[in-house]
């Protein structure tokens, strides 16, 4: 019975493996789209732009594991019958409850896996995401400003420098400025430095020469200067890095009504989110049970398994659907988050049940003995 379950355990754990990364490379492809431009456009590091982009990948796996474990676990049962292997065992004297011990290992491992992702992995790669894309959008002077380029930092906002100094400084810089409608400012300085104010970034220049062209009256003035300010940003205040749902520890969570900052909305959404870490990995239990119940109980055609294969996969579709309706009903009634609780307990306990009682002969009298269907050509 270990060979057996280790050859099975072995089975889904390859197709998980298949479907998981497939599923994650696609995803990581959409997802890495959104950083193309700061690397065509700003120059963002090669590096750097792999590092956001994986640190996406502890939620993305999240999203997408227990969707592999129900594919894996419905192919690997599919084909063990196609090939009789599940006739052979039914016809051994394994009943569907020990047929089924290898996908309840395998579940109650990637359930433990994904508790660990969501209660601290998520949290800490958001946390550190938030962080370096807020750098990458404010650390203007090294991610945006390249070295013999002209960078466009804004519409009618451009800016070009020559080399970046070690103590952060910039030397021999051009600013156009066309973002006025009454003029277009042209600057030259030997050197410059970005520091960062309530408004937004600056840029400070240092010797230079200020030249303006009135586009009414086209009127020409140029100005030297020991020292000039210009505005990079907008003239609203920069916000600070707000800390969004999911860099919130569990603790948090599930505390947020004691917080006084947060309105009711507010609370019952982080409420929610931290219900969510804690039963959404076992999701990859129950859609491991789905796929595995209908095809180890049912009884064995010969012309396929159409018809449990579509009702499991309706199955599955249908908790996931009535899982994202009762999250949006919970995060506007708190009193509704048992809803959460119970999309995960009926399934698996149908699934248990029909593993551990059903009997297939005692509901259909045609239905023929495991060493009938051995034999069934």
């Amino acid at each position: 019975m270990k060979k057996l379950n280790s050859y099975i355990l072995k089975q889904i754990f390859v197709g998980f493996a298949l479907v998981t990364f497939s599923l994650l490379a696609i995803l990581w492809l959409t997802q890495s789209l959104r950083f193309v431009e700061l690397v065509t456009n700003k120059g963002l590091p090669i590096g750097l732009f792999v590092t956001m982009t994986s640190l996406l990948m502890p939620r993305l796996f999240s999203l997408l594991s227990p969707i592999a474990m129900f594919a894996a676990t419905l192919f690997v049962y599919n084909r063990m019958l196609s090939d009789r292997e599940l006739v052979v065992m039914k016809a051994a004297g394994i009943n569907p409850w020990k047929s089924a011990i290898p996908v309840l290992y395998f579940g109650i491992i990637m359930t433990l896996v994904n508790l660990y992702v969501n209660i601290w992995g998520i949290p800490q790669a958001e946390a550190a995401f938030t962080e370096l894309e807020w750098k990458v959008k404010n650390d203007v002077s090294h991610l945006m400003f390249r070295e013999g380029q002209f960078t466009e930092v804004q519409p009618g906002l451009t800016v070009f420098i020559t080399t970046h100094e070690k103590d952060g400084s910039m030397s021999n810089l051009l600013l156009n400025d066309e973002r006025s409608l009454k003029s277009k400012v042209t600057m030259s300085a030997e050197r410059g430095r970005i520091i960062y104010t309530d408004k937004g970034p600056r840029i400070i220049l240092v010797k230079g020469v200020r030249q303006e062209v009135s586009k009414e009256s086209k009127q020409f003035s140029s100005l030297s200067f020991e020292r000039y300010s210009i505005d990079l940003g907008s003239d609203q205040p920069r916000l600070a890095k707000d800390e969004s749902v999911r860099e919130k520890n569990l603790y948090e969570l599930l505390n947020a009504h004691n917080d006084p900052s947060l309105t009711e909305a507010q609370a019952n959404r982080y409420v929610v989110e931290g219900n969510k870490r804690l039963l959404n990995p076992f999701y990859n239990l129950v859609f491991a049970l789905i796929g595995c119940v209908g095809l180890i109980v049912g009884n064995f055609n010969r012309r396929g398994q159409t018809k449990i294969i579509s009702v499991s996969i309706m199955s599955m579709v249908c908790i996931q659907a009535l899982q994202l309706t009762f999250e949006n009903l919970s995060a506007k009634n708190g009193s509704l988050i048992f809803l959460l609780y119970a999309n995960i307990l009926l399934p698996l306990l149908t699934s248990i049940y029909f593993l551990l009682f059903y009997n297939p002969a005692a509901h259909n009298k045609h239905a023929k003995r495991p060493e009938e269907q051995l034999y069934d050509q």
